[in-house]
């Protein structure tokens, strides 16, 4: 499973790429109207500098020809732009356009399978079930990520890759592991956690408590 940062922060995003264990990043207008008042064009095109993967970006238009307009502007802005669309029919008209022109869709926002199966016959490039949201009115959002992986892969001829989205905490990540998402889209405070175990910190300090008692200082290596 690779891991995409969700997020339009470029200071989280170039510590990301730092590490060497994200390959592309997620965006939508809620995460880009955190960073103030900034010039989106310029935001995306500076996130796409940084990470070489693929870099979703959403439209911000509800109807379809709203859509394909901003879709086809947003597409050339970088070559690893993939242009995000909402899920629901307007979307699927969009998607099944773009698709058509070689512009690769997130179809984004999808709370279903049948919402999914539609997402890959529009020939979305990527489908992002949102996890978390399910899990906030009680289901488990989870169950959707294994249903769909398990109907993706009847039909090797569907191409669409899941990315797990609205991850809320490492054990997310783990369980869209288990089940097969191709890829998951996490906060950047979930990617620290998930670097962290108490027992690892405790390690570290008792080698070096260890190592000070009886070699002294750490230069002396």
């Amino acid at each position: 499973m690779r891991l995409f940062l969700d997020t339009a922060n470029l200071e989280h995003i170039r510590h990301g790429a730092r590490l060497g264990v994200i390959s592309g990043v997620t965006t939508n207008p809620s995460l880009v109207s955190k960073e103030g008042k900034v010039n989106y064009k310029k935001l995306v095109q500076e996130i796409c500098s940084i990470v070489p993967g693929p870099v979703s970006t959403e439209v911000i238009s509800q109807d379809t020809a709203g859509m394909l307009a901003e879709a086809r502007e947003i597409a050339k802005w970088a070559k690893n732009v993939v242009v995000k669309i909402p899920a629901g029919l307007e979307g699927t008209e969009a998607t099944a356009a773009l698709a058509g022109e070689g512009i690769k869709v997130n179809y984004t926002l999808c709370f279903s399978v049948n919402q999914a199966i539609l997402a890959a016959r529009a020939g979305a490039a990527y489908v992002s079930p949102f996890v978390g949201r399910l899990d906030d009115i009680g289901e488990d959002g989870m169950l959707l990520i294994q249903d769909l992986i398990q109907v993706y892969r009847e039909y090797p001829e569907i191409k669409t890759e899941a990315i797990a989205a609205s991850i809320r905490h490492p054990q997310h990540c783990l369980a869209a592991a288990r089940a097969g998402a191709h890829i998951a889209t996490v906060p950047y405070a979930v990617l620290l956690q998930m670097a962290k175990h108490p027992l690892t910190d405790t390690g570290i300090s008792r080698f070096a408590a260890d190592w000070q008692k009886v070699m002294g200082d750490v230069k002396n290596i």
